[in-house]
Parts: C-alpha cells; structure tokens; sequence
C-alpha cells in the first residue's frame, strides 16, 4: 500500500491554531445566544485583554514570550491591566487555560507553561528569583521545558527592573528538572532561539540577535546567532542580509543580493545604507516587516535611540506602521494578516 508523506508547515500549525481558536469564539457565542432565547440570563464570559481595553482601567504594553508550530519562542507585545505586580500578571498569561490558550491561538501560538503553574516572585537590585508552582514539572518533553524556561526568563528580562533571572520548583532549588533541562545558574536576556554553529570554537565568538518574518509573514521571530567578528550594527546588517539558516522555517527579510553599503553612528543616530535591491524587498506585501526586521535588529545596541535608512544614499522615508518601539503587537498582528487562515 502507498502512502502519501504529508510535510507539515509553521503556518499550517498556525492556521490550524486561528481556526480552532475561531471555532471556539463561535462555540461561546452560539451558547450565550441559546441562552438568551430560553429566557435566561447569559453567562458571563472571561474578558481577553483585548477586550478588556474597552472598559476605563489602565493598561501598560508588555511583552510575552510563546512558542510557534516550530518550537521557535516568539514575543508578542501585550495590554496587560497595571498592577502592583504587574510581571507576575504579565507571566499568568503564558500558563495554559482555556482563555490564554485562545488568545495565544488567534495569533498562531502556543502558551509555554502547564496549566495550573502559579508563580512566586521576588526582584531586587535588578535580579528576579521565580518560584514556579509543582505543577511547572508535568512537562511532557525536553523541548517543553526548555521553552517554557526561557520564555519566563526572556518574559521578565523584558522588564527595566530586572536584569536575570533564576528558577525554584515547588519552593526548592533545582540542578535539573524531570527531563534534564539545566536551570541551576541564572539566565539573562537577549539569548533566544540561538542558532546551532557547525563549529565548536568559541574562540573569538560573539552573538548578534537577528529579526526574521516567520514562514506566514504574520510575525518577527528573534534568533540569535554566533559570529566570529565584532557584535555591533554593522556586524548584524551583514548578518541580516544573509537571511536565515536553510530550512529554518524563517524567511529572509531582503532579497538576494541586497548589500550594506554602510552603517554609521551618531549621537544616538544609526544610518544604514543598503544598495538598490533593498526597494525590492519594500515594493510588496511583506515590505513592512522588512523594514521592521531591520529597525528591531539595530535597535538591539546600547546607544542606539533612532534608526534611520538610505538606499544608494538617498533616504529612504520609513512607512508610519514600522516606527513603533513594540515587536508583534497583538492588534496589528490579527489586522494586518487576516489572510493567514485562507486554504490554499
């Protein structure tokens, strides 16, 4: 008997992930409507963040980390309701739930942490110690844990007061967890969705963090890759350039043969200039996270306070949509691309 290899895609995973998340939307308003016509008062439903933004509370934009049909860690950039313990709330959203679950899906992600993970925190002197409840330690995978880790460590280090992280379990300091992920030392940010290196030198080696679009354009997946030149600005728009790793599941930003023709630095001010075929790559549909991938990759250097762009020298004037400090906000992100639930 013949069988037929089906290959699936990231944005398969994410299509399939919006539908589903559709498909429950549906579900609870066709119940508050059978409700209704029995003459029965309609249960209430949990409001999202996002619609919560209708009611008078004060909302402060943070940024979550969750996983993509690839294993990838993904930030996306949230109205969370301003509290006193407003990390702690910002963390809550990435613990599986039938509402976080939902809020992850309409964006083609997963949530990262088990369901019924509660979480201790303290931070001081800019050092955050995390207590993740027992229920943290029911990952199925080492894969789970370590995206689950990395994303509370990346979560937190997005925050100006804390600048690493360590981990208890159930109140306990742990060297490993069940299926031998480390999380005996402290973790900082900047290190996510690290590339592999055919090589293993570390003489000479440094990191860069680059922006790539995921394989649906929907959104901008940090990677962080070693290089064996300095780690600067310059350094990041060659690496840029380059595009990612064959088979990534990534897309390259710019098109093939588009070159940095240089980068300065100025009071604050970084000027790259690209050659021609950089308007190639702003001409289409995707020509916005384009742009994007190169102001977040040079955004990333202490110092830099503005970005802006030349082509053969001429300036180029950046589109009004890709001047927000934000990566992957959560409105712009379900507006922009509804296509990506179309069936090819």
């Amino acid at each position: 008997m013949n069988l037929k290899k089906w290959k699936i895609r990231r944005v398969d995973v994410e299509r399939a992930l919006i539908l589903c998340a559709s498909a429950m939307v549906v579900a609870l308003a066709l119940h508050q409507g059978n409700v209704n016509q029995n003459g029965m008062a309609p249960l209430p439903v949990t409001q999202t963040v996002e619609t919560a933004l209708q009611s008078p509370a004060e909302y402060q934009q943070t940024v979550v980390y969750y996983q993509d049909g690839e294993g990838y860690l993904v930030p996306v950039t949230r109205d969370v309701e301003k509290t006193d313990g407003i990390a702690k709330s910002t963390l809550q959203l990435m613990v599986a739930s039938p509402e976080n679950d939902l809020s992850a899906a309409r964006l083609g992600l997963k949530t990262t942490v088990p369901e019924g993970t509660t979480f201790d925190l303290d931070i001081r002197d800019g050092k955050a110690r995390v207590d993740l409840s027992r229920e943290a330690l029911s990952c199925m995978s080492a894969e789970e844990e370590t995206l689950m880790v990395h994303s509370v460590a990346q979560t937190l280090c997005g925050f100006d007061s804390v600048e690493e992280v360590s981990f208890l379990f159930d109140g306990q300091q742990r060297s490993k967890l069940t299926w031998g992920t480390d999380v005996s030392g402290v973790f900082s940010g900047g290190y996510v969705n690290l590339e592999s290196v055919e090589t293993f030198s570390s003489a000479g080696a440094s990191s860069v963090k680059l922006y790539f679009p995921s394989s649906s354009g929907r959104m901008l997946v940090p990677v962080t890759r070693t290089v064996y030149s300095d780690a600067d600005v310059n350094t990041a728009m060659l690496e840029l350039c380059k595009g990612p790793k064959k088979d990534s599941g990534l897309t390259a930003p710019l098109p093939q043969g588009c070159g940095v023709r240089g980068v300065t630095l100025k009071n604050g001010i970084v000027t790259v200039d690209f050659s021609k075929e950089f308007l190639e790559a702003v001409s289409g549909d995707e020509g916005l996270q384009a742009v994007r991938a190169v102001l977040f990759t040079a955004r990333q250097f202490p110092g830099v306070k503005q970005v802006n762009i030349t082509v053969e020298g001429s300036p180029y004037t950046l589109p009004e949509a890709t001047v927000s400090t934000f990566i992957n906000q959560a409105q712009d992100v379900m507006t922009y691309y509804p296509g990506v639930i179309e069936i090819d």
